[in-house]
């Protein structure tokens, strides 16, 4: 990579709901890593709002991208083309899209890398890892989604591709930490007695459930309640019993919780039998340990113990700063993308 001496280099991960950038030296050093709300399907005025609430920083910019994907485009092709112009725009006309199996491409050629270009966080995350840790599983689960993919040596193995290819491998799962509606993680839910059948209406998502579980991090759920009220565990209570057409009051906090525990469990099940088929494909040790990113990590490490796998965490390996390593670990992406056009 070009620049002069001294020149910081920016890692962006640009997705649909969230702007995550890592800045690092020319060494390596990663000096910060920020996220933002960026609401993408809305409008470019989002990302220039999310690009204001990050800290000032100057350097080269590196991108990875999900929000090509938002209805904001009609299709995937238009979303690189539209996004890939408005980013250097922004970060200047030298900003380099990565293209995954074609590795980097000046902004103005990432049109003609759109199949490559489109949604390939995932594969700047692995391959920054396979080189750092050797033989692993990539499992990062995001607010909205979760990825898994293997390594082995400094070789990256994936069965799919493209979003379309990788549901269809077990690779790309829409079940996520925060964002993901509670009626997508199954059709009933146990409460007194009866497997109720939920609302199919957007009144409660897992943030709620994580919240209520005491499990949900800091800072994990950054876009409004399905209500657009409180993040308070009286009210994420509220929003979940109401899927099974029940009130706060009536019902009670702690029906509430066996609610979120059970729906929890779900999850975890449904993330288990994904990284099950994952695995059935072979190739990899079965020592080599699942390494846990996003802001659902938490879920990573009882994936792990149920797999019967060692626990790592990717902001250990990415940040190199202990200090920053949780940061590193939610925006893995950002950091990987960075240390990938560095090495």
């Amino acid at each position: 990579m070009s620049g002069a001496t001294g020149d910081l280099i920016l890692g962006w991960d640009v997705g649909g709901a969230h702007l995550k950038r890592a800045v690092l030296a020319p060494d390596g050093t990663l000096v910060s890593v920020e996220m933002a709300a960026c609401p993408l399907w809305q409008g470019l005025d989002k990302l220039d709002a999310a690009m204001a609430a990050l800290s000032p920083a100057a350097g080269r910019s590196v991108v990875t991208m999900t929000g090509e994907l938002t209805d904001l485009w009609r299709d995937r092709a238009a979303g690189v083309a539209g996004l890939s112009q408005a980013l250097a725009e922004r970060l200047g006309a030298d900003t380099l899209i990565y293209a995954g199996r074609a590795g980097f491409v000046p902004a103005a050629d990432a049109p003609a890398h759109a199949a490559d270009v489109a949604s390939a966080n995932w594969h700047a995350t692995a391959a920054a890892l396979a080189r750092l840790c050797g033989d692993g599983v990539l499992v990062d689960i995001g607010s909205t989604t979760t990825d898994i993919i293997k390594f082995a040596g400094i070789q990256i193995s994936f069965a799919g591709y493209s979003d379309a290819e990788r549901m269809e491998t077990g690779e790309l799962v829409y079940s996520g930490a925060a964002r993901t509606p509670v009626m997508a993680l199954t059709a009933t839910l146990p409460f007194r007695g009866r497997q109720v059948p939920l609302m199919a209406e957007y009144f409660a998502t897992t943030a709620d459930i994580h919240r209520l579980t005491g499990d949900l991090p800091e800072g994990a759920d950054l876009h409004p309640a399905a209500d657009g009220g409180e993040k308070t565990r009286e009210a994420s209570a509220r929003r979940l019993l109401r899927m099974v057409g029940r009130d706060l009051g009536p019902c009670t906090l702690a029906e509430a919780e066996a609610l979120a525990a059970f729906a929890a469990e779900v999850q975890l099940h449904r993330l288990h039998g994904a990284l099950a088929q994952v695995l059935s494909t072979g190739g990899v040790a079965v020592e080599a340990p699942l390494i846990g990113a996003g802001v659902g990590r938490f879920l990573v490490r009882r994936l792990a113990a149920r797999a019967g796998r060692p626990y790592r965490d990717a902001g250990d390996m990415l940040a190199g700063n202990p200090a920053l390593a949780a940061a590193a670990a939610d925006c893995a992406p950002a950091v990987a993308v960075a240390r990938l056009v560095i090495n």
